[in-house]
């Protein structure tokens, strides 16, 4: 039975989660259906553009995402700390750009006079919609509701688009540091691993060649099109950001996609990167990782002692992944 979404969710243990939402019946998101003859390419963007927006309104960083010809993948980042620093009208602008708000809440926003109890029942809304900002199931809601009716308007039906709930899984991973920069390195294996295996969605299942080639993909709008990108940026000498470059990132990728042609059918050729002994990262789990055909089963990644914290906040007596989590992350690290 799967469990309820705050047994999976923790973001005392980690802020990184890795989502997937796929299509009911094996139904063609975007593509060309070779069954139906229709074409449905533009739905792609669709995804993307409600991503862009949905991250631009929460308390959410963009890592990476792929959108593939029934499903897509997502690797988001929540921000507290950002949502925070929000005052309550700024809660409630953001979030009147994705719904239109009650009444009351637009009178107050006009500076109307309220009585009192009108005041505390926007107070209520306020710490509701604050909420929600931070809340994972809230933000891939957004994504896949408004994107369920396009499509089945689009489609003159009715019913569901998507399977029942969408997949997550937490990447977890820290290691003791001393400055705040060096902290961030604590997610760096299983944030970059995961990362990895969704740019290369494309790659394995042989709809490009290259990176730059993969449609669709927070890849490629980096290669491309870093002046317009909202992705979380790299930054090896900033405490913000992915605590690594760029160069060091596409290395990965590359060398990962290559050596992916042993399990799928696409592949690129490319040199090990530099990444991969600075970090002390074991190549044999990585691979059996990039070369998973959907989203593991077990529902978070990173090292055991991690894992068993996680399973503790969530409710859980055990979360699964333990042999895989001491292969990427071993014990005798930092």
């Amino acid at each position: 039975m799967p469990k309820p979404r705050y047994r999976q969710v923790s973001i005392e243990d980690t802020p990184y989660y890795h989502c997937i939402s796929r299509c009911v019946r094996r139904a063609f998101l975007c593509g060309e259906d070779p069954v139906s003859g229709f074409n449905f390419e533009h739905r792609r963007q669709w995804i993307v553009d409600r991503i862009k927006l949905l991250c631009s309104v929460f308390a959410v960083d963009l890592c990476a995402y792929a959108v593939m010809s029934n499903h897509y993948h997502i690797l988001i980042r929540i921000d507290v700390e950002q949502l925070n620093t929000w005052s309550d009208e700024e809660v409630a602008k953001r979030w009147m750009k994705v719904f239109t708000g009650p009444l009351l809440m637009h009178q107050y926003l006009g500076s109307a006079d309220l009585t009192e109890s009108e005041l505390e029942w926007v107070a209520e809304l306020f710490a509701t919609w604050r909420e929600r900002l931070a809340d994972l199931s809230w933000f891939m809601r957004c994504i896949n509701e408004p994107i369920a009716r396009m499509a089945n308007r689009e489609d003159h039906c009715s019913g569901r688009f998507w399977e029942g709930r969408f997949k997550s899984q937490a990447l977890l991973e820290k290691v003791r540091r001393v400055t705040r920069r060096e902290a961030g390195l604590g997610h760096a294996r299983a944030v970059l691993a995961c990362m990895a295996y969704v740019d290369l969605n494309p790659i394995r299942a042989a709809m490009a060649k290259t990176p730059e080639q993969s449609d669709y993909t927070s890849i490629q709008e980096r290669i491309l099109r870093p002046e317009d990108s909202i992705l979380r940026s790299f930054a090896p000498q900033d405490e913000e950001g992915i605590p690594f470059s760029l160069k060091d990132y596409l290395e990965l990728v590359d060398w990962g996609g290559r050596e992916v042609k042993r399990y799928k059918r696409g592949y690129i050729p490319a040199p090990a990167p530099p990444i991969l002994t600075r970090l002390k990262m074991n190549a044999a789990p990585v691979l059996d990782y990039l070369a998973k055909d959907e989203l593991p089963s077990f529902g978070a990644l990173g090292p055991v002692s991690m894992l068993k914290a996680f399973a503790k906040s969530v409710g859980r007596k055990f979360i699964k992944g333990h042999a895989f989590g001491n292969r990427l992350c071993p014990v005798t690290d930092g």
